[in-house]
C-alpha cells in the first residue's frame, strides 16, 4: 500500500501548467504524462478504465452489495494553473511544524511567515508540504488526485469494504475554465458526483462565482516622440486609462465573502498595440451581468474618445453558480458533513471564491458538490499542504462511499 504523500510526491513532479492560449484539448502535451500515469495505476489496482481523446481519465468500480445504491463519482483535476511555474517542483517536507517561520530554500531570503500567513498556526504540530520557492507545489489539485487515488487504494486492497457503484474521474484544463467542455457525463455513470479540490480542511462549498473572462485589444498609433503632438496614440496609456475606469474597490484584493471582482491578470504592450486580460466574478447572477456591462461601457467610452475600433473587447462566460443544480439534491451536501464529522473534521460550509469543474458539471445534469483538498496559497510559491489534511479528506471520500450504501 502506498502511502498518500510518497503518492502525492510523485504526482507534483510531473509538470501539468495548462495554457489558455491553446486551442487544444488537452491545452498542453505534458498533461498526458500524468492523465496515462493515472490510466495505468487505476488498472493496476483492478478498476476498469478509461483515457479518451480528450484527456478524460474514467473508471469503474462496481457494487459490491445489493440493492438500488446511487452511483457516486469523485473527480480531481491534473492541471496546475499557469500562474506560476509547476515544472522542476521541489517540495520541503517540514514535520511536527513548530509555528515558526519556514524558510523557502530555493529562494535566498524568501518564507512562509505565520505573521502574513496566520493560517499556519492552524497546523503546529503537523507535517507541512511547501514549495521551494522557485515554483507553485501543485496541490491544486494533486492533493484531491492523491486523496482520491489513496481512498481507491484501500477500496480495492479491502473487499469487506461495502459500497455501491463507484466512478472516479481526473480532468485536464480545469484551471483554464475547459476542465469538463467534452466531459460525457452520461459515459461517466454517476448520479451524485464531489470534486475534491477545496482549500483548507473542512471546506465544504456548493456554489461559486459566476464567472467570465475579459479581453481588449488597445490599438494604438506609433509616431517619432519628437514629432508625436497630435498624432500618436500610446495604446499603453490607453489601456491604462481605461482600466482606471473599473471600480478600484472591486478589485481581488478589496472583496471577500460573496463580493465579485474585475481582476487583471496579464498586460503586454507597446505604444501601437497592448492587450489587457480580465477575469470577471460574482456569485449574484444580475451583478454578474451588471458587472460585463460596466466593462462594456468602459470599452465604449474609450472608443468614443479615441475612435471606434481603439479599444477591442471580447467576453466569455466561463462558468455558473451550481448552487441552483445542487440544492435541489441537497442530501448530497448532508451526506459530505455527515463524512467529515465521521472523520473527525469539523465541516465550514461556504461559497468558493473561486470556481471548479463541478460548476459545469452540475449545469450538465452531475449535481456536484466540493470537498477541501487541504492545500492553502493556491497558484503560487507560497502554496503548501498540511499532510494530514489529505489523510482527513481521503477518510472523508470513504465514509461518503459508505453513507450512500447504507
Amino acid at each position: 500500500m502506498e502511502k498518500i504523500l510518497d503518492r502525492f510526491l510523485r504526482y507534483v513532479a510531473v509538470d501539468t501548467q495548462s495554457n489558455e492560449e491553446s486551442e487544444s484539448q488537452p491545452s498542453t502535451e505534458k498533461q498526458w504524462n500524468l492523465l496515462r500515469m493515472l490510466e495505468g495505476e487505476l488498472k493496476a489496482l483492478g478498476v476498469e478504465t478509461t483515457l479518451d481523446e480528450y484527456g478524460y481519465v474514467m473508471g469503474k468500480i462496481p457494487a459490491n452489495v445489493e440493492g438500488d445504491i446511487p452511483a457516486v463519482g469523485f473527480i480531481a483535476h491534473v492541471d496546475t494553473a499557469p500562474d506560476a511555474s509547476g515544472a522542476g517542483v521541489q517540495p520541503q517536507i517540514v514535520e511536527n511544524y513548530d509555528g515558526g517561520s519556514i524558510d523557502l530554500k530555493g529562494v535566498p531570503g524568501l518564507a512562509l511567515n505565520p505573521s502574513e500567513f496566520p493560517e499556519m498556526l492552524h497546523y503546529v504540530g503537523q507535517t507541512l508540504i511547501t514549495t521551494d520557492g522557485t515554483t507553485l507545489l501543485g496541490a491544486d489539485d494533486k492533493a484531491g488526485v492523491a486523496e482520491i487515488m489513496d481512498a481507491v487504494q484501500y477500496i480495492m486492497a479491502h473487499p469487506e469494504f461495502k459500497h455501491g457503484p463507484i466512478r472516479i474521474g481526473f480532468t485536464p484544463d480545469e484551471e483554464i475554465g475547459r476542465g469538463v467542455v467534452k466531459f460525457d457525463v452520461e459515459r461517466f455513470g454517476a448520479d451524485f458526483a464531489y470534486t475534491m479540490d477545496g482549500g483548507e480542511i473542512g471546506e465544504l462549498e456548493f456554489e461559486n462565482f459566476n464567472a467570465g473572462s475579459a479581453k481588449i485589444h488597445i490599438q494604438g498609433r506609433n509616431v517619432h516622440p519628437g514629432y508625436a503632438k497630435g498624432k500618436m496614440k500610446n495604446a499603453i496609456h490607453i489601456g491604462q486609462e481605461l482600466n482606471g475606469l473599473l471600480p478600484v474597490e472591486q478589485r481581488p484584493e478589496y472583496t471577500e465573502g460573496y463580493e465579485g471582482f474585475f481582476h487583471l491578470i496579464s498586460f503586454k504592450g507597446t505604444v501601437e498595440e497592448a492587450d489587457f486580460a480580465y477575469i470577471i466574478r460574482d456569485h449574484d447572477r444580475a451583478k454578474f451581468e451588471a458587472k460585463k456591462k460596466v466593462i462594456t461601457d468602459c470599452v465604449a467610452f474609450i472608443n468614443g474618445k479615441y475612435g471606434e475600433g481603439t479599444a477591442v473587447l471580447t467576453l466569455r462566460d466561463q462558468y455558473r453558480n451550481m448552487r441552483e443544480q445542487v440544492e435541489p439534491h441537497y442530501h448530497i451536501v448532508e451526506k459530505a458533513v455527515k463524512a467529515m464529522e465521521m472523520a473527525g473534521v469539523k465541516p465550514r460550509i461556504q461559497p468558493i471564491r473561486g470556481g471548479t469543474d463541478g460548476a459545469n458539471l452540475s449545469f450538465k445534469g452531475l449535481p456536484c458538490p466540493n470537498i477541501f483538498a487541504g492545500g492553502l496559497n493556491f497558484h503560487g510559491k507560497m502554496e503548501f499542504v498540511p499532510l494530514q489534511s489529505m489523510e482527513a479528506a481521503s477518510q472523508v471520500i470513504l465514509n461518503i462511499i459508505r453513507l450512500f450504501a447504507e
